[in-house]
């Protein structure tokens, strides 16, 4: 089995290493500092599942190096994903399957714009874990987990044998789900709010769960999502919202997003693709979502100084 992961952030190289660990013929897909690392001094991971590295992996920056693959694991951040999508034909054969494992619920179809929609599933992952430097994954928190399935969840082997091959792996759970783009909305509805207010109030989850105003905008932001993905037909069961909140309250305390994380920090931030695409998608079928809009609205200046767009001191003056 041959299996490409484009892209060596958090989600990239700790599943991709955990595929590299037990022996897969796994490819990285890399680009500058990343890139020089990983071929230097190979992958180290840091995980709360067990600490490992390997000292010689395969990576390159171009994948027509690589050739046709059986799987190829999408692991860019989402605004990322068209130029990966066009970047990765050459990986992509008439029986190759791509597994985006981004957050939000469009990039499958950003895949499918570009590469042959029966190529590309629905995907997901449940992970805390960022780059703590080139070639240095940390696993910080979270039961690794990752699901994905064609996206009129027909059955097909090639899913059951790469779910079989995850389950091999170290503290890595795979499972295919009854509906994908169901799976995926829960996913949404639990990272698109934390990441939001997350990011506008600079606190840890547990913060966020234990102040009861706090609560409150996370509790209402995911209702909003909720009502949203029930008026584009999705079928959420009707205990969606408590279960995400109770899944939340099961992730430790001192957890952040990546968008939290990238947005104080000064970098491109995923808020298009979560709280941007919330009152995107809620303009097309009339559904209220103030709460995620105040998010994005409260962020873009950020997420507009982060891309270049806008610039002012992170530090106002006072008189």
């Amino acid at each position: 089995m041959r299996i490409a992961v484009y892209g060596c952030g958090g989600v990239g190289g700790y599943f991709g290493g955990r595929l590299a660990q037990i022996g897969q013929d796994v490819t990285f897909i890399a680009r500058k500092e990343s890139l020089t690392a990983l071929r230097s001094q190979g992958l180290k991971v840091g995980s709360i599942a067990g600490d490992f590295s390997i000292d010689k992996i395969k990576v390159t920056n171009n994948p027509a190096e690589v050739g046709v693959v059986d799987y190829v694991l999408c692991c860019v951040k989402t605004w990322q994903v068209p130029a990966a999508a066009r970047a990765m034909k050459p990986m992509v054969g008439e029986e190759t399957l791509v597994v985006p494992l981004q957050n939000g619920v469009e990039a499958p179809y950003q895949l499918g714009e570009v590469l042959d929609p029966a190529n590309v599933l629905g995907g997901l992952c449940a992970i805390v874990a960022f780059q703590a430097g080139p070639g240095h994954i940390k696993h910080s928190g979270g039961n690794p987990l990752v699901r994905f399935g064609h996206l009129d969840n027909h059955a097909d082997p090639r899913i059951n044998t790469l779910s079989e091959v995850f389950n091999h792996c170290s503290g890595v759970k795979s499972s295919i789900p009854e509906d994908i783009i169901v799976a995926m909305w829960q996913k949404f509805m639990l990272i698109t709010p934390w990441s939001g207010l997350g990011a506008v109030s600079r606190a840890p989850l547990g913060i966020l769960l234990e102040q009861p105003e706090t609560r409150e905008l996370l509790t209402e932001a995911t209702e909003e999502i909720y009502r949203l993905g029930l008026a584009r037909g999705i079928a959420l069961p009707d205990d969606s919202v408590a279960k995400t909140i109770a899944m939340l309250e099961g992730i430790p305390p001192n957890s952040t997003t990546s968008m939290q994380r990238d947005l104080v920090r000064g970098r491109p931030s995923e808020l298009d693709a979560q709280n941007g695409a919330v009152v995107r998608l809620a303009s097309e079928v009339d559904v209220a979502t103030p709460v995620n809009r105040f998010f994005l609205y409260g962020l873009r200046s950020l997420e507009l100084r982060a891309r270049g767009a806008l610039s002012f001191n992170r530090r106002s003056s006072s008189r």
